[in-house]
Parts: C-alpha cells; structure tokens; sequence
C-alpha cells in the first residue's frame, strides 16, 4: 500500500505540483505545473485558430440556447440539456469551496485570472464538444446517442479495417475518468455532510444516508437523469445568481473598491513587493481549469448524447457552459467572500469560511442557504458524473446492463464512505484522475482540431447563406 501510494503522490505531483519555476521581480517566482502548461497554451491556441470565437459568436452561443427545440429521437436529449448535463457536474463544490480557497491562497487578483482561463478555454471547450458531435454513435442501452474522448481517440489511432479492437490512449481515458469520478463523490459526499452538520447540527451518517437514497432512486433508473438535472441545474444556478445579486445592491458602496482590489492584486501591484504574484497568477489559472474542466475531455461525454442539427452547435454551447461556470457562478462565491470584513473569516478555511461569510451577509439564513445549495450543487454533480461514466464504461466492458450498473453501485458506496470519512488520499483520486484525463484527451485534441474547425467554418457559411 505504502508502495502505491508513493506512486500515487509522485503521478499527483507530477499533474499538478511545479515542474519548473521563473523568478519574478520582487522575489517572487511562478510555478508552472504540467497541466497548465498544456491547458494555456492550447486555450491561446485554439483562441486563435477559432478566430476568437469567445468574444465573436457569443451571441450566437446565446441565440442557439433559445432556439426552439425540435422532436429528439427516443432517449437521445437536445443540445441544450446536454448543457445542463455539463454544467450540472461543472457547477460543483469547485464554484463554492473551491473559489474560496483560490482567494485564500492567492487573494483577490486570482479571480481575474479565474477570468482569463474561462476566456481561454471556451475554445478549447467548443474543440472538444464538436469532436464528441462528429464522433458520436447509437446508444444501444439508453437510446440516443454517446460519445465523448474515448470514441474520438479511438478514430484517431484505430483505423477503419484495423484488426485492433480498441485504442490505449482511448482505454486510459476511459480508466481515467471512471477512477476521477469515483474520487470525486467521495468528495461530494464529505463537502455536504460537514455543511448540514454545520448548519442543522445533522450528524453525517443521516445526511449521507439521505443523499445516497435519493441519488441511487436517481441513477438507477433508466431515463431519471436528464430529467432531474433539467429541474434542479437552473434552480439552483438561478437561487445562487439572485442571492449574490441581493448581496452585491447590499454593499453597492464596497463594489469599486473590491473591482480595484481584483484587478491591483491580479497584476502584483501589491503582490509583487511581497513575492506573491506567482501564488496570485497560478492560484486563479489552476482553480479556473479545474472549475471550467474545458480541455479535460469531461463535458463531451455529454455533449455527445445530444440530438442537434450541426456539430458545431453543440461546441458552441458547451463553450457557453465555461461562460456559465466561471464568469457567472465562480463570480458569484468570490464577491460574497471579498464583500466580508477580512478580519471575521481570519483562521478559517473551506466550508466553516464560507458559511461564516453568509452568516455575515444573511444571518443563520445565509447558514442554512449555503448548506441546502451546495446540497443541490453536490447532488447534481454526483448525478452528471455518472451521466458521463455511461459511455466510458461501455467502450471498456461493451454494451451490458451489468457493468453500467456495477459501475453506478461502485459510486454509490464511494459516496456513502466519503460522507462518514475524514481527509484520506483517496480523495485525490479525482485531482489525479481529471488530470491524466486532461493529458490524454489533449493526444488527440491536436492532431484532430481540425475536424471541428472545418465544422464550424461549414456552420458560419451555412448560417451567413440562411440570413
């Protein structure tokens, strides 16, 4: 065990830790870890080669979301519910407790570079979803369509005729994802038990019965997902959005100063006298990657099941969902927190600082509020996440109910034990998981980037033709 651990830490270190550092002036120095020297770059790169697209077809992004939908095919879902499949699992604790740490570690400047990465990786989102789109096939199990990395590697390195039956690197991925997703509800499970217990003084092990009981009624049934992600991902979004909107008018009068303050510390006005603008730049950009998930080959699993008329479409939309994640939601947990008097959230961390900061704002209310929406953001993620593991678990075990099912029962425990459990190691499955995601997905980015700029060039001259 010790052994495996070892490696584990090294493989974690690796994704994650500095592989190098450049000295900075004023003693400071900026770690550079692997994944954000994949995940910048690209997200320069395919900025360019969309020809900007974040800022050129953002209101096409949002003309599309309110496109009438037309008639899917049994158990295939549309475009825009392939949205709230993503964003469900891309609006999780990352938003709230995840943010909160970001500030904490790096202060208010890391949100303007949670900024930066959102705008970056929005074309690596729409990249990835195309391909997902391109590659999709028929869902023999649930209807419909799946898809995702797996699928789009395979082409890429398994070839029509080829006597090889599945890819490596697709087979890695697939491994990849299933084990993050099972660190993650561990995660998920802990997060929520600790905010209920907090702000109802609920011991865990009923809050974590209650959250597996409705989550496998949920996931154990055929077409129950959609459905409830459908219903709970913009009640949710939209609670959170208006209670941080009522709390913004609240403190209007400390709006400027906070503005003055992200963008001061985000360019080391401050930090850079003290050695802290690395600390600032790589706590904003890894938290920013880490929320948005754009190049990390999750959300086209789920943008793959969806029944749209052009691929490109699809990308369009889930490079809004990055919109969604950061610009908004991750926004929204940052001005509560810098709109908090410094000195009352001194000593605390994670879920205590952020209850502590709505207790400021909206008294024991504000208490209970952050518990029930990180509830529902934790139960959607938890629900997305299994969404996604369907098409991987099929490319790895085939087209059998009972691999599907052993899968989501595999899940359901790691959910139950992570709401009983302190911190263990485990837990960074998930961090070591997306990144080993991330690492494979982006072989197969490169080389077949092109297929989705075609499709988006044939979408704009098709639509430039219509109007």
């Amino acid at each position: 065990m010790s052994i495996f651990k070892a490696i584990f830490q090294a493989v974690y270190y690796c994704l994650w830790g500095d592989l190098f550092t450049i000295p900075l002036p004023g003693g400071s120095t900026l770690g550079i870890s692997l994944l954000v020297l994949i995940l910048i770059p690209s997200g320069i790169y395919f900025t360019i080669r969309t020809r900007f697209l974040p800022f050129r077809l953002f209101p096409e992004m949002l003309r599309i979301t309110a496109e009438k939908r037309n008639k899917s095919r049994e158990g295939a879902i549309s475009g825009v519910q392939a949205l709230i499949v993503s964003t469900a699992t891309r609006v999780g604790m990352g938003n709230l407790v995840g943010v909160v740490a970001a500030i904490s570690l790096g202060g208010a400047g890391a949100v303007f570079w949670m900024w930066v990465t959102a705008l970056l990786g929005a074309s690596t989102a729409f990249i990835e979803a195309t391909l997902a789109q391109i590659y999709k096939e028929k869902d023999p199990l649930y209807g419909g369509y799946r898809g995702g990395p797996a699928y789009y590697i395979h082409h890429l390195f398994v070839k029509p005729g080829s006597p090889k039956k599945k890819s490596v690197i697709a087979i890695l991925f697939a491994l990849s994802g299933l084990i993050c997703w099972c660190g993650i509800s561990q995660v998920i499970a802990n997060s929520v038990s600790s905010a209920f217990y907090n702000a109802f003084q609920i011991p865990p092990l009923y809050t974590t019965i209650l959250l597996v009981v409705v989550s496998a009624v949920i996931v154990l049934r055929k077409y129950a997902t959609v459905k409830v992600l459908d219903v709970v991902v913009p009640v949710m979004a939209v609670l959170y959005f208006l209670f941080t909107i009522f709390i913004m008018i609240k403190n209007a009068g400390l709006l400027p100063s906070v503005f003055r303050q992200i963008f001061e510390e985000a360019f080391g006005i401050r930090q850079a006298a003290a050695g802290g603008f690395g600390a600032v730049l790589m706590n904003g950009a890894k938290r920013g990657l880490f929320s948005n998930e754009a190049g990390s080959g999750s959300a086209p699993c789920a943008a793959a099941a969806a029944d749209i008329s052009h691929p490109a479409k699809e990308g369009l939309l889930q490079a809004l969902g990055v919109f969604i994640d950061t610009l908004v939601i991750c926004t929204c947990s940052a001005m509560i927190m810098l709109l908090t008097p410094a000195g009352l959230t001194d000593g605390l961390a994670g879920m205590d600082l952020l209850q502590k900061t709505m207790g400021h704002h909206l008294g024991e209310f504000g208490v209970i509020f952050i518990a029930v929406i990180l509830w529902l953001f934790s139960f959607s993620t938890f629900i997305g996440i299994l969404f996604y593991a369907r098409p991987n678990v099929a490319y790895l075990f085939g087209d059998n109910w009972l691999s599907q099912t052993l899968y989501k029962i595999l899940a359901l425990i790691m959910l139950f034990v992570g709401g009983l459990a302190a911190y263990t190691f485990v837990w960074d499955l998930g961090d070591v998981g997306v990144g080993l995601m991330t690492v494979f997905n982006m072989i197969a980015l490169f080389p077949m980037a092109r297929y989705a700029l075609d499709s988006l060039k044939d979408y704009e001259e098709k639509r430039k033709s219509n109007s």
